[in-house]
């Protein structure tokens, strides 16, 4: 596999680094596993807390590990003997999700500082933490048509309740650190990640994701009609995984200390969304607006003018290209257990483990609770 070229400043690569991954089983970690493997990293340690028939991909050429990463002790069996940190650990996932359970987002504060106190003891080089556009001030974010938002505007502090207090607490926890102790923190502001091998339904999936499911659901059932939460003229953009994990490798390699964006400018509809997964699935379905759902700010959309000037770079995949390859992923797993239901005489069960739900290479499991960013 080729990757893009490491540009402006790149001073901290993973070939023969002995790297941990906190959040493995999540989505972007068990990618970002993956990719520490083929980036040629001496020895990758994948951390999470879910039993491993959980994980959404596990890889054969790591170490992996059940850990609660919100106990100290479990941080400092992490962290031991390695030269990189990347957390993406959190209880966290969609709109509906972190809208309804503040408190359970907050307390993923525990893992990032635990993770923190533990790297710093153990001489850690480099800590990459998994922020989000959550942090930003939502009075800047009322209005459809958003200016995007630069990384500035987290300031004055007016982050999404819970999980981007969380986030932005977080942040300043790895600046002090670096300030404090000399362990050299980066921190990036995912804007809405989605791609194959992710959670797509149980509550904790995210827009992308619910949306393929929905429509692959109507498809199928016949019904003809798809739920929308709220009218669907709130926009956002969306990044697709490959380009959240060069960016990710970007900024965690590059002598940028302060957060950056890393989310595409391509924003659209949430209308606009449904309208994507119409078109490849080649279905047209009646819109049921659930005006009462979790909606979260009308308009979020990321500013790249930092990150394009420090590495040259920005997302660049489409989004009619990245849902393309979404939408197949979720279509072959919910047919597959389709057929698979109907062969033991049962009903589709979203909840219910896919068959093919674990492998030595590469897994893909149901929505247990979740320490992932996404």
């Amino acid at each position: 596999m080729s990757f893009p070229p490491l540009s402006g400043g790149f001073d901290h690569d993973l070939r023969g680094k002995r790297v941990l991954i906190a959040g493995a089983g999540g989505f972007i970690g068990g990618h970002l596993a993956r990719r520490a493997l083929e980036r040629g990293a001496a020895f990758v340690r994948c951390a999470d807390v879910k039993l491993l028939e959980d994980w959404y991909q596990v890889h054969i050429g790591c170490e992996n590990l059940i850990l609660d990463l919100a106990r100290l002790a479990d941080c400092r069996i992490a962290c031991e003997d390695v030269d990189v940190v990347f957390n993406l650990a959190a209880d966290m996932g969609g709109m509906g999700f972190i809208e309804n359970n503040k408190a359970l987002c907050m307390l993923s504060v525990l893992i990032n500082t635990h993770l923190l106190m533990a790297s710093r003891d153990a001489d850690v080089e480099r800590f990459f933490f998994s922020s989000s556009a959550c942090v930003y001030n939502a009075e800047k974010q009322r209005d459809a048509d958003v200016v995007p938002l630069r990384e500035e505007d987290a300031y004055p502090a007016l982050p999404e309740d819970g999980y981007g207090w969380e986030k932005l607490f977080s942040e300043r926890m790895c600046r002090h650190f670096r300030e404090d102790f000399g362990l050299e923190t980066r921190v990036a502001r995912f804007h809405n990640i989605y791609g194959p091998h992710g959670t797509f339904s149980g509550g904790r999936e995210k827009a992308p994701a619910a949306i393929c499911r929905k429509v692959i659901e109507a498809k199928y059932s016949g019904t003809g009609s798809i739920e929308i939460w709220g009218d669907g003229t709130q926009t956002r953009s969306f990044t697709y995984i490959d380009d959240c994990l060069d960016g990710i490798e970007l900024i965690h390699g590059g002598p940028v200390t302060e957060p950056l964006n890393l989310g595409s400018r391509e924003l659209v509809t949430i209308e606009r969304l449904v309208e994507i997964v119409e078109d490849i699935a080649a279905v047209r379905l009646v819109r049921d607006y659930r005006l009462d759902a979790p909606q979260g700010v009308a308009g979020r959309n990321s500013d790249n003018t930092q990150i394009l000037a420090a590495y040259d770079w920005e997302p660049t995949t489409a989004l009619s290209d990245g849902m393309e390859r979404t939408y197949a992923w979720i279509h072959d797993r919910m047919v597959s257990w389709d057929r698979f239901a109907e062969r033991m005489r049962a009903p589709l069960t979203m909840q219910s483990p896919w068959p093919d739900s674990f492998s030595p290479t590469s897994s893909t499991g149901p929505t247990s609770p979740a320490r992932d960013n996404t």
